[in-house]
């Protein structure tokens, strides 16, 4: 039975999507390519956001649904980034990010109010504000509010860094979505 909470959580991450999407528009393949000494470049972000090739981050979410307080080691800090992907353009890349957050939305928007309630054991959260056992709910605000926003400002970082610009500026850009998302 769906749930507004579950409806809160899909949409917000279609929001963050946008986001994410709405700042990579019109950004060439050069450019995309490109990384700023000691930072990823924006293939590379794009390429952490979905998650290890051939798996991604459903079944983090499955598992939470699926088991009892199941033990999740998330890997954090790697790009993911093998030669296939490398070999893809930014293009390709951003419609395989598109279609894995759609997937995450259409089905965490589903999820019941038990759902979203059950508990995992992430011990890479024990020292946030987090905690180790989030509920399935947090698992999806953390994706979605932390994880998308966080990577959203980091491209915004990057392409700055780079000198990327299209008649506006990044900066702008980046007021214009958080404008639309209030």
């Amino acid at each position: 039975m769906q749930t507004s909470q579950a409806v809160q959580l899909s949409e917000l991450i279609r929001r963050k999507v946008a986001d994410f999407k709405k700042l990579c528009e019109g950004l060439d393949e050069e450019t995309a390519s490109r990384a700023p000494s000691g930072r990823w470049s924006p293939k590379e972000i794009v390429s952490h956001l979905i998650g290890a090739e051939g798996v991604g981050h459903m079944p983090t979410i499955y598992a939470i649904v699926e088991k009892d307080t199941p033990r999740l080691d998330v890997q954090v800090e790697d790009p993911f980034f093998s030669e296939a992907r490398a070999r893809k353009t930014f293009v390709e890349l951003l419609g395989e990010f598109d279609g894995e957050y759609n997937r995450i939305a259409a089905f965490v928007g589903d999820l019941s109010e038990e759902q979203l309630g059950r508990t995992t054991h992430m011990p890479f959260l024990k020292e946030s504000p987090f905690g180790e056992f989030p509920t399935l709910a947090v698992w999806i605000q953390i994706i979605g509010e932390h994880h998308l926003g966080w990577h959203t400002d980091h491209m915004r970082e990057v392409l700055e860094t780079l000198g990327v610009g299209s008649g506006i500026s990044i900066k702008q850009a980046s007021q214009e979505i958080h404008a639309e998302s209030r």
